[in-house]
């Protein structure tokens, strides 16, 4: 039973102290906090690609690049774990693009970017670069709210539907 014992305790070891499980446990929740807050708006526009999945981008991209940190990585192989997670989010991205039937439309595009930069930001909080993380989640929020305001006073465009073209 003592070998039992000390195999389990072995295993669920990954923290050398106290402070170890600490920087682990800000780094998941300040990337939910930020994915989520980058979640928000596209959950209140209506998009399916809302909180939660931001969320669990930005907790899963910072996870990703945190477990090699601390198991003492060389900056090269970081380099290549940070290259497989922008390339999985690719495909994560490109499942979130619409084209129609008439290839003059797609939709998703700003939900596929928000991903993209979502897990750009849980890679930097995974990483320990905590202000960077937040000064680029400040700025894609400015994006996401603010920009659309201004965009639509400015162009004082009206949306253009596929369907919508038929002749008075």
């Amino acid at each position: 039973m003592e070998v039992i014992r000390s195999v389990i305790m072995s295993e669920f070891s990954d923290f050398n102290d106290l402070s170890e499980f600490i920087v682990v446990i800000i780094r998941l929740l300040m990337a939910a906090f930020l994915g989520g807050l980058l979640g928000l708006e596209r959950e209140q526009s209506g998009k399916p690609a809302g909180i939660r999945t931001h969320m669990l981008v930005c907790m899963g991209a910072a996870v990703f690049v945190l477990i090699p940190q601390q198991a003492g990585i060389s900056e090269a192989d970081m380099s290549r774990v940070i290259q497989g997670v922008v390339s999985g989010i690719g495909f994560l991205c490109a499942g979130s693009i619409i084209t129609r039937k008439d290839d003059l439309f797609a939709t998703g595009l700003t939900t596929a970017a928000g991903i993209w930069f979502t897990a750009a930001i849980g890679m930097a909080v995974g990483l320990g670069r905590e202000q960077t993380a937040v000064v680029c989640a400040l700025l894609a929020w400015v994006v996401l709210y603010v920009v659309p305001i201004f965009s639509r006073s400015l162009t004082k465009k009206k949306p253009i539907h596929p369907a919508s073209n038929k002749e008075d």
